[in-house]
């Protein structure tokens, strides 16, 4: 097998973010779920957009968001994602590139444009999203390089890709070259709302297609249909190589076949917002992953890069996370 030129590669939903402090009587005032992330029409996006105060623009979407991070612990990226030739996708695409990712996917020339997610953010630092795709859900196999694919250590996907059914292609697609070019793909399930409507789907992935996973508590719940979380690690165990499930101020639990590995959450002087937390920490681990790191230290890297995260507005990181390398070597 030839030797990676990239430590991973990235498909997902290309989107740039509106976040916008609000209160909980917002929330209530126009129906959305706490927490939660929502997908809405042109028409909601913008009715939601004018009722919300001043915002900031930055690029997001999940998986380029592990991206950005990975290139800031000094880790080398590619991302694959669809935006239009609009100006908001020309923001995504400077974004990703000047944080060090390469992103040659070809812009949309038609079609809707590029997708944006309003991100309320609560007193409490929790995060309710509603996005609107746009131009993301044109993502196809057409735009899948499989050279790109071959070329790295691991092929990460969001489940977000499981709603679009082209993207949905676009995911299996690359499952199956990364695989057969004898590469690990990496499977982040995004969110309990996603994984209850693709429930099914999701358990095959796991069990046949995945050899790292990312869920949070709640996710891992989801899938396998219990309010305990120890019976849900106990369900996942054994389905891929390595299960990362993050638990917020408890931490995360790393399963690798047998061993379970349970890693503090590190310390953080102020949470100001939440965004990108399980981002960062994919990108943490996935770091240390490809650079033969145990799993407890990948999920301690992870954990130090989604405390840098959430210790500021927005879900890319301010600052060079390379300091955090050996940080995470060190004994707990």
């Amino acid at each position: 097998m030839a030797k990676a030129s990239l430590d991973v590669v990235g498909i997902g939903n290309a989107i740039v973010d509106v976040l916008a402090h609000a209160e909980d009587g917002f929330l209530q005032t126009h129906g959305l779920a706490k927490g939660a992330m929502t997908l809405v029409d042109a028409d909601a996006a913008e009715t939601l957009y004018a009722a919300m105060g001043p915002g900031v623009e930055m690029s997001g979407g999940s998986a380029a968001n592990t991206l950005a991070g990975l290139a800031s612990l000094g880790g080398r990226g590619a991302f694959i994602g669809k935006v239009r030739d609009d100006q908001l996708g020309a923001v995504f695409a400077h974004d990703i590139r000047a944080a060090g990712t390469s992103f040659e996917t070809a812009f949309a020339a038609a079609g809707p444009p590029t997708a944006r997610c309003l991100v309320l953010v609560t007193p409490d630092a929790q995060r309710t999203m509603q996005t609107f795709l746009g131009a993301a859900v044109d993502l196809g196999p057409e735009d899948v390089d499989p050279a790109v694919i071959e070329s790295a250590e691991v092929t990460y996907l969001e489940g977000y890709l499981w709603d679009p059914p082209r993207a949905k292609q676009a995911f299996l697609k690359a499952a199956e070259i990364a695989h057969g070019a004898g590469r690990r793909v990496a499977l982040s399930l995004s969110d309990p709302f996603c994984v209850e409507r693709h429930r099914a789907e999701f358990r095959d992935l796991v069990e046949n297609h995945v050899d790292i996973l990312f869920a949070n508590e709640i996710e891992i719940a989801a899938l396998y249909e219990t309010a305990d979380f120890d019976a849900a690690l106990a369900a996942v165990r054994g389905r891929c190589a390595l299960v990362a499930l993050t638990r917020s101020e408890k931490g995360s639990v790393v399963v690798a076949g047998q061993e379970t590995h349970a890693v503090p959450a590190a310390p953080v002087d102020r949470v100001v917002d939440t965004t990108g937390a399980g981002d960062l920490y994919a990108a943490g681990f996935l770091y240390g992953a490809v650079r033969d790191f145990t799993p407890a230290e990948c999920a301690r890297l992870g954990g130090l890069a989604a405390a840098e995260a959430i210790s500021h507005l927005g879900a890319r990181p301010e600052s060079s996370l390379a300091g955090l390398v050996t940080a995470a070597r060190r004994p707990a």
